[in-house]
């Protein structure tokens, strides 16, 4: 395992929150609260080295969560965040169960269809009101005609269900579901 794989993105630091060091956290856990488990977070910034800091208290708070971390003692210091990851250690992570999968480890896998075409693979996840999307990227090669310009990068959109998403094999790298290759 390298050491990007071994921190876990949970969660966003927002704006601060009052006066006193608060801050507003986006959650990517299920419930958002399940954050508020971990007791180290790193904060994690691109291009800058990342950081840890405990966790001293938090709870949700008209359906956002809010985090008090230790050193972070006021607004200004609580404003600096604003924009930084939230990533725990992957071995704190529970276990996954029959038919879960943490959505980082799908990222990379080759997708199929159940009329056995190659879609692409899986690039990122996007939470969208009716449940979790598996946007998955066919790249369109390259163009025949040397002064031609290269074809564009297709998407298609998944809807990560059960009904759609019909069976992941990370020791194969393969997802397979049941989804046609014309919507994209």
């Amino acid at each position: 395992m390298n050491a990007s794989s071994r921190w876990v993105e949970l969660g966003r630091i927002g704006a601060p929150y009052g006066l006193a060091g608060w801050l507003h956290v986006s959650s990517y856990t299920d419930p958002p609260e399940a954050l508020l488990e971990y007791g180290l977070w790193r904060l994690a910034r691109p291009g800058a080295e990342a950081s840890t800091a405990r966790l001293l208290e938090g709870r949700l708070h008209g359906g956002r969560l809010v985090a008090r971390l230790e050193g972070i003692e006021d607004r200004d210091a609580a404003a600096r965040l604003t924009g930084v990851t939230v990533e725990i250690e992957r071995g704190a992570l529970p276990p996954t169960g029959p038919r879960q999968y943490y959505r980082m480890d799908v990222v990379g896998c080759t997708v199929h269809n159940t009329d056995g075409r190659r879609l692409g693979t899986v690039a990122y996840f996007v939470d969208a009101p009716a449940g979790a999307v598996m946007v998955v990227r066919e790249s369109g090669g390259e163009s025949p005609q040397p002064d031609a310009p290269s074809q564009a990068m297709r998407e298609h959109w998944v809807l990560a269900d059960p009904t759609h998403l019909l069976e992941v094999d990370l020791a194969a790298r393969r997802v397979l579901v049941d989804w046609p290759a014309e919507l994209a």
